[in-house]
């Protein structure tokens, strides 16, 4: 089911960009921070902007947190209050609540009062960039868990014209490539006989060995 109602509290450099872009997909976003200015300054930008304190329960209360399918807690560096906002945001029955964590243990005790997603911006964004500076080809990965990820990296011009077949990444490495990113648009679950070209952006899902693998050997 697609969600399309979300309420974003804390709209810091994280909690912005994120209600942003949900608004810039077209879905009806409240913001929510204690700072007037900032309320202010995405009034025009989001569906609704409102100013409370997240450790009100009658605050909370107030925006009626029940009727969205998503609440996103993206309060800063005031982990006491991120914590406060998500057990009360819980309380009053909110259906699905995504909290921002500043820490390994931080992220553990959102966890144990009942966050249902738990997100580390900033420790999964120095991750991305770590791996695109190591590998030239790797322009993005998220990791489905501990060894298995989805990968994107790029075709390189002496792969131009190839097959998937020729790459042949799951006999010989045990990935997939499960979509192709051309220019023309993404072609899902490619055939064998499919061409990749310079400038593609090849989807490979599999363990992080078997991606790293791959990589090596095919791309370097």
């Amino acid at each position: 089911m697609k969600h399309n109602q979300f309420a974003v509290i804390g709209l810091g450099r994280f909690g912005s960009s994120l209600a942003l872009t949900l608004a810039k997909q077209g879905c009806h976003v409240l913001g929510v921070d204690d700072n007037e200015e900032i309320v202010n300054d995405m009034a025009n930008k989001l569906t609704h902007a409102v100013m409370a304190n997240a450790t009100d329960e009658e605050a909370l209360r107030a925006i009626g947190v029940r009727n969205f399918d998503v609440i996103v807690v993206a309060i800063g560096t005031d982990i006491e209050a991120s914590i406060f906002a998500t057990i009360l945001l819980k309380e009053l029955g909110a259906k699905y609540v995504v909290a921002k964590a500043l820490s390994e243990l931080h992220g553990r005790v959102l966890s144990k009062i009942g966050a249902d997603k738990v997100v580390y911006p900033e420790r999964d964004m120095g991750t991305r960039v770590a791996n695109q500076l190591v590998s030239p080809n790797l322009l993005d990965i998220i990791e489905l868990s501990k060894d298995y990820s989805v990968a994107e990296l790029s075709v390189p011009p002496r792969l131009s014209g190839y097959t998937i077949k020729d790459l042949d990444p799951r006999k010989k490495y045990g990935c997939s490539i499960v979509a192709i990113n051309k220019k023309s648009g993404v072609v899902i679950a490619p055939q064998a006989t499919d061409l990749i070209n310079e400038g593609d952006i090849m989807v490979i899902i599999g363990t992080n060995d078997q991606i790293e693998s791959f990589e090596k050997e095919v791309l370097d």
